[in-house]
């Protein structure tokens, strides 16, 4: 190729586009003097530099005949380096694409990436810098559709791409998106019975310094540099396409995907971080800055917050999330810090702009959307305040889970309301059962083994001091700290884990396994394995626990069969039209229904529920008799079943205290096992 020229190229699309006969770039930046485009060959060296030739509005464009997909790029920009106004241009360093499809690598990590604190460090970042590459991400999707699963009906899996396939049997290549893809990860999956999984974070996303000072690595991926690029870690062969193949045979398994999305924070921390994109692009737009504008508003802890107030950031947010709807075939996203991105000046507002484009996109609005209803700014925990259709990861089911099994006193009436949905927390504004986002355990904490095993964290290989990860788990080692021999202990463990999965897959709401829990891994007591790229990040296939595998089976195979386990809307014991029936019964053991003085008694340890089809279920809904469900955290106590019309017994389907039992009609008294759930079907006799 000749020496490339620059034409005027449009405005949009913004980022790097391949239009057949070159490539047009768009580049938002408000306050800079001069946007240079600078090419590179494929061993990094940067070949040419090419100021955009053209300005609309706050777009620097330009278009370069000849140019095709593969070509590196990055840009330079001029401008004023005055943090007191909150400008940090500094033509020394080369930034990434905010629209960059793919990136070649990470940085390597030299001071030379710092943009300078009072006054502009001279020095070029260009070697140490992961280039953009021009992509043209056109894919053949062969007929494929997205299985479109309503969260009534969904089981959603939060697994790490390299931490499911990594040490998976046959999958190959390992710790990839195509390891993912592989025919034993989905034959695990399709057997299992899970309908979406929930990915960590694979937009790109780098190694924090002070991680690979201490030889450890970002191994969750919560720092992210480029939100239309793909981790390049997880690219086997380098290739955008692979990530697309991933998403297509996951569909074709009648599997969901959803991406956990940082939009709250990139991964340029404070005014002593990086110089890598956004804060040598334009500080001041996309950055909240505190009033002294050398500073960054840190609601997330990690040292900035992305400015969504600014119309071009919020755009940036929305462009990216309908690029991975449509070009890349995401089903679904799960907000990091969801607060933040509904912050105004005036603090969280679920009105804000971002919900507002969210909820009135053709295209995300029948997404699945999940929150994660907190950050660590002020008034910043807001869980069951977000809009429909959002979910919500809800803490309080995650505790309160706990809690009751642990013993803990008075936790009969919070079970009572978590297992119906939380609708103390959701039940307004229209909202269905299914905006309760049940989880037992997820990435950021013990695993399900763990929880059972060890009532300390065990974070010493953070090198951290153990000071990081969560101080009160709710846990319980059953006498004895981490692994042991003792028979009793061994066996006290696997029941608590089939209660605490049972309870989790009995509940009304939208249920959420963290993979591996289902076979019994363990971090060994690592509660916050974020830089753990090893074998206590990644799943112990080879130690799997195959008859807790089985159960869990069985138990998500059995919410499936019964509509019960899985509605919309709340049960609150009213009446039906169908019968006069209410919808939701409160039974004691000795067959009466609960009254206040058993609500209010701190010691009971039992709660009996009859779920019955929601009041207000239309005639041409699915529909069942009900199903009795005992949860007892306590000694053996005896149970007295609720009396039923001619013909109609209780069957037995599931007893976690003797879990091979097979289904059997029970009752009308009986005896229910300490430490055990008990799930019984009204069916014809």
């Amino acid at each position: 190729m000749t020496d490339p020229v620059c034409l005027a190229g449009d405005p949009f699309p913004l980022g790097a586009s391949f239009m057949g006969d070159g490539v047009n770039f768009a580049i938002f930046s408000a306050h800079a003097d001069r946007v240079t485009l600078c090419l590179f060959d494929p061993q990094g060296r940067e070949t040419h530099r090419l100021p955009l030739p053209e300005r609309s509005g706050d777009i620097w464009h330009g278009r370069v005949p000849g140019l095709v997909p593969g070509q590196h790029y990055g840009f330079r920009v001029d401008g004023p380096f005055d943090p007191a106004r909150g400008h940090r241009f500094n033509a020394a360093k080369l930034l990434l694409d905010p629209y960059a499809k793919r990136l070649t690598g990470h940085p390597v990590w030299n001071d030379a990436l710092h943009g300078g604190l009072d006054t502009p460090d001279p020095r070029d970042s260009a070697r140490y810098m992961p280039k953009s590459v021009v992509e043209d991400p056109a894919f053949d999707w062969g007929g494929t559709r997205a299985p479109a699963t309503p969260l009534s009906k969904s089981v959603i899996y939060e697994a790490h791409v390299k931490g499911l396939t990594q040490r998976f049997p046959g999958a190959d290549p390992a710790g990839s998106f195509l390891g993912l893809a592989s025919d034993p990860v989905l034959d695990h999956l399709i057997r299992l019975g899970v309908t979406a999984v929930e990915l960590l974070p694979v937009q790109a996303f780098f190694n924090d310094r002070f991680l690979v000072k201490k030889g450890l690595v970002n191994y969750w991926g919560y720092q992210s540099i480029g939100f239309f690029a793909p981790e390049p870690r997880y690219l086997h062969q380098g290739a955008l396409w692979e990530f697309q193949h991933m998403v297509a045979r996951l569909h074709a398994a009648g599997i969901e995907v959803i991406l956990d999305v940082v939009y709250n924070h990139s991964g340029e921390s404070d005014e002593h971080g990086p110089t890598l994109s956004f804060r040598g692009l334009d500080n001041l737009s996309y950055y909240r800055l505190h009033e002294d504008r050398r500073l960054y508003v840190n609601d997330t802890g990690t040292g900035n917050t992305l400015n969504l107030d600014h119309p071009m950031v919020l755009r940036m947010v929305l462009d990216s999330l309908r690029y991975w709807a449509t070009t890349m075939g995401v089903d679904g996203f799960r907000f990091d810090l969801c607060t933040t991105l509904g912050r105004t000046p005036q603090g969280f507002d679920r009105h804000s702009a971002f919900f507002k484009a969210v909820t009135q996109d053709p295209v995300l609005a029948t997404k699945k959307l999940i929150a994660e209803p907190w950050d660590i700014g002020p008034g910043g925990y807001q869980l069951g305040a977000y809009p429909s259709p959002f979910c919500e990861w809800n803490d309080q089911y995650r505790d309160g889970v706990r809690r009751f099994w642990r013993g803990d006193l008075g936790h009969v009436p919070v079970l009572a309301d978590r297992i119906t949905g939380s609708a103390g927390i959701f039940d307004h504004s229209g909202r269905q059962a299914t905006a309760s986002l049940n989880l037992v355990t997820a990435h950021d904490g013990f695993t399900l083994t763990d929880l059972v095993s060890y009532t300390e964290r065990h974070n010493e290989a953070n090198g951290e001091d153990n000071r990081d990860g969560h101080h009160e788990n709710y846990s319980d080692n059953f006498g004895t700290e981490g692994p042991t021999e003792d028979a009793a202990v061994t066996a006290a463990r696997a029941q608590r884990r089939r209660n605490l999965m049972a309870t989790l897959l009995l509940s009304q709401g939208t249920p959420m396994i963290l993979a591996g829990d289902e076979i019994g891994n363990s971090q060994g007591g690592n509660n916050n394995a974020y830089a753990q790229d090893n074998d206590t990040g990644w799943i112990g296939w080879d130690q799997a626990d195959a008859g807790f595998l089985d159960f869990t089976r069985k138990l998500i195979a059995f919410r499936k069969a019964h509509p019960i386990l899985r509605q919309r809307r709340f049960l609150h014991s009213r009446p039906r039209k169908v019968d006069g029936v209410p919808d939701l019964f409160w039974w004691r053991a000795d067959g009466q229904e609960m009254t206040r003085a058993d609500w209010t008694n701190g010691h009971l340890r039992v709660l009996c529920a009859e779920f019955r089809m929601a009041s207000g279920t239309p005639a041409y809904a699915q529909r069942e008799e009900a199903i009795y469900l005992a949860f007892n955290a306590g000694e053996p106590v005896e149970l007295t079943l609720p009396k039923l019309g001619r013909k109609h017994v209780w069957m037995r389907h599931l007893d976690t205290a003797a879990p091979d039992l097979p289904c059997a009609p029970v009752g009308p008294v009986l005896t229910l096992a300490a430490q055990s759930v008990l799930v019984l079907v009204e069916e014809h006799g």
